[in-house]
C-alpha cells in the first residue's frame, strides 16, 4: 500500500487503536488518486499524477522491464513539474529532427508531415492551456512523444530515430538559454537607458564620492550613475560571450556515442539557427558548463544590482537623504506609520544571494560525474529557471526604480563641505608646483589635521595659515579648494571632470539609441 503523508512524516504511535490506523477502501482509493501537486498555474495546463489510472501506462523505454516503478520512485524521478516550460523547444526540435529524417531518407515524407501537423496540434494544445501534463510520463519529452502517438499512431514512434532524450534535453536547455540570454539583455539595456536618462537630469550636481564608505573626493552624480551603465555592459558582454557557445547542436549526438543511421547533423544544426553541430558526441550529452557559464554571468550582473541596491538603500535612508523614492516603488510598514521604505532596492540586494546560490548548486551537482550522462543533470533546470526568473525581475525593478527617484540637490549640497573632498586636488597644486607627490600628500595632511583643530575647511584657511604649513603656497591656490573648483580640474580621460563627463553621457546615449 502506497504511504500516506502522515506515515512519511512520522511512524504512527502504536497506542493508537487499529481502527484508526486501518483506511477505507474509498478513503485509500482517493488518496491514491490524489495529485502530489497542484496545476502548474503559469501554464494554465492540467497536471495529472500516475495515481490518477486505474492501470499505469507502460513507459515507452519499458521493454527490459517486468514491472513498473514504485509510486515513491515516481514521484522522486519526474522532472515535469517544471521542465515543462522547455515545451516549445521540445517541440521545436523534434520538427527540425522529423525533418531531417525524412531528407536522409529514414522516414518518409507523409510520415513526416502526419508527425509535424501533430506537433502543431499539440503545441496549441499546450498554449491554450487544454494539455495534460501527466507524471508517470516522466518528463517534458516523454508527455509530448506519448501524447504524439496517441494522436497520429505508427509515423510518431519513428520521431525517436537517431534520438536520445540525452541529446534531447541539452538541445531543449541550449534553446532555452539562447532566447533567455536574449530577454536578459534587452532588460540590461532597458536599465541602462534608465540610467543614463535618470542622469541626464543632474549633469552638474555634485555628490560625495566614497571609498571605504568615508568620503573621498567630490564627484558628479552622473559620473556615478554612469559607472554603473559600464559594469552592465560588461554584463552584457559576458552574456553575449556565453550566447556563442551556447549556440553549438547537440542533436544527433544520441545516447553519448552517436548513431549508425545516415543522419546529417550539419541540416538539424542548421534549421535550429545553431552555429555548427557540436564535435564530440560524448561532451555534448554530458557537460553543462554552458549553463555554468550563464548562471555566472547572471551572478555577477546580481552583484552589481546588489550593490546599486545597497547604494540607494542607504542614500535613501534619514543619515544620508540624498535620494527619495516616489510612493510608487516605495512600501509602508505594518506597525509604524512613517515608514517609507525602498523595499524594491532591499529585494533586489536580497536576491542576489539566491542567483549565487543557484550558480553553486550547480557547480557542486556537476563536480563529481563522470563521462557522459548522469541523472544528475536533471537537477541543473530548477537552478537555472530560477537564476533567469530572478535576473529578469531584478532588472527590471532596477528600471522601475530608477523612473521614479529624484535626488535631493539641497541636501546634498549641504553635506558637500564635511570630509575635506577637496584634499586630493590640493596635493596635485603642490605637484603642479614642483612638489613631489609624497612630499605633497603630507604637507596636505599637515593642513588637513590644522583645519581639523580650527574646525573649519580647507578654503576656510588664510593665506597665513598655508604658508605655515609650507611656503610653496601663493594666492593661486583657492582656484584649487572648494568642491566645484575641484570637480572642474579634473581633466584626465574616464575622470569626473564637468568635459569628460558630459563627453561620457554623450556617447552612452549614442551607444544606446536614445534621441537627444
Amino acid at each position: 500500500m502506497a504511504a500516506t503523508s502522515q506515515s512519511l512524516l512520522s511512524p504512527a504511535p502504536s497506542s493508537l487503536p487499529c481502527a484508526r490506523l486501518a483506511l477505507s477502501a474509498h478513503r485509500a482509493v482517493a488518496l491514491r488518486r490524489r495529485p502530489a501537486f497542484p496545476a502548474v498555474a503559469a501554464a494554465s495546463t492540467s497536471m495529472a499524477s500516475s495515481e490518477s489510472e486505474e492501470k499505469k501506462e507502460s513507459k515507452l523505454w519499458g521493454g527490459r522491464f517486468e514491472e513498473g516503478v514504485t509510486d515513491a520512485v515516481e514521484r522522486f524521478t519526474e522532472s515535469i513539474s517544471y521542465d515543462w516550460q522547455l515545451y516549445k523547444y521540445d517541440i521545436m526540435g523534434s520538427k527540425a529532427h522529423a525533418s531531417m529524417l525524412a531528407a536522409q531518407g529514414l522516414i518518409t515524407t507523409g510520415d513526416r508531415d502526419i508527425i509535424l501537423e501533430g506537433l502543431d496540434q499539440i503545441e496549441k494544445q499546450i498554449q491554450d492551456g487544454k494539455f495534460e501534463w501527466r507524471k508517470d510520463r516522466e518528463d517534458v519529452h516523454m508527455n509530448i512523444e506519448a501524447a504524439l502517438i496517441e494522436r497520429v499512431g505508427e509515423p510518431a514512434k519513428k520521431l525517436h530515430t537517431a534520438r536520445s532524450r540525452n541529446d534531447q534535453i541539452v538541445t531543449d536547455l541550449r534553446l532555452w538559454c539562447r532566447d533567455a540570454i536574449d530577454k536578459i539583455l534587452i532588460r540590461i539595456k532597458q536599465f541602462q537607458v534608465s540610467l543614463v536618462l535618470l542622469a541626464s537630469k543632474y549633469v552638474d550636481l555634485i555628490v560625495p564620492g566614497y571609498t571605504h564608505l568615508q568620503r573621498a573626493q567630490p564627484v558628479l552624480l552622473p559620473h556615478l550613475l554612469l559607472s554603473y551603465v559600464e559594469q552592465l555592459e560588461r554584463d552584457a558582454g559576458r552574456l553575449i560571450d556565453c550566447r556563442e557557445r551556447v549556440n553549438f547542436c547537440p542533436l544527433g549526438a544520441c545516447a553519448l556515442a552517436g548513431t549508425g543511421l545516415p543522419i546529417d547533423r550539419f541540416k538539424t544544426a542548421k534549421d535550429l539557427n545553431f552555429t555548427a553541430p557540436m564535435k564530440n558526441s560524448i561532451d555534448a550529452v554530458s557537460d553543462r558548463d554552458f549553463v555554468l557559464e550563464f548562471l555566472a554571468a547572471n551572478s555577477i550582473a546580481a552583484v552589481h544590482l546588489s550593490r546599486i541596491g545597497e547604494e540607494w538603500v542607504l542614500w535613501a535612508s534619514e543619515e544620508f537623504g540624498f535620494l527619495t523614492p516616489s510612493d510608487s516603488v516605495s512600501t509602508g510598514s505594518s506597525i509604524m506609520p512613517q515608514k517609507k521604505n525602498p523595499d524594491p532596492m532591499e529585494l533586489v540586494r536580497g536576491k542576489s544571494a539566491r542567483v549565487i546560490g543557484d550558480l553553486m548548486t550547480v557547480l557542486v551537482l556537476c563536480k563529481g560525474l563522470p563521462q557522459a550522462y548522469n541523472r544528475d543533470l536533471q537537477e541543473d533546470k530548477e537552478p537555472l529557471f530560477d537564476s533567469v526568473k530572478a535576473i529578469l525581475g531584478m532588472l527590471e525593478v532596477c528600471s522601475e526604480f530608477a523612473q521614479n527617484i529624484s535626488f535631493n540637490s539641497k541636501r546634498i549640497q549641504s553635506s558637500l563641505p564635511a570630509g575635506y573632498l577637496d584634499a586630493t586636488t590640493l596635493a596635485d597644486y603642490l605637484v603642479k608646483k614642483g612638489v613631489p607627490f609624497r612630499t605633497s600628500h603630507e604637507i596636505v595632511g599637515r593642513c588637513v589635521a590644522l583645519c581639523v583643530s580650527k574646525n573649519c575647511q580647507l578654503t576656510e584657511l588664510e593665506m597665513n595659515d598655508l604658508k605655515a604649513v609650507h611656503p610653496v603656497f601663493e594666492r593661486d591656490v583657492y582656484a584649487y579648494l572648494g568642491v566645484e573648483n575641484a570637480v572642474n580640474k579634473f581633466i584626465s580621460y574616464g575622470s569626473t571632470g564637468s568635459e569628460q563627463v558630459k563627453k561620457q553621457l554623450e556617447d552612452w546615449r549614442v551607444q544606446l539609441g536614445i534621441n537627444p
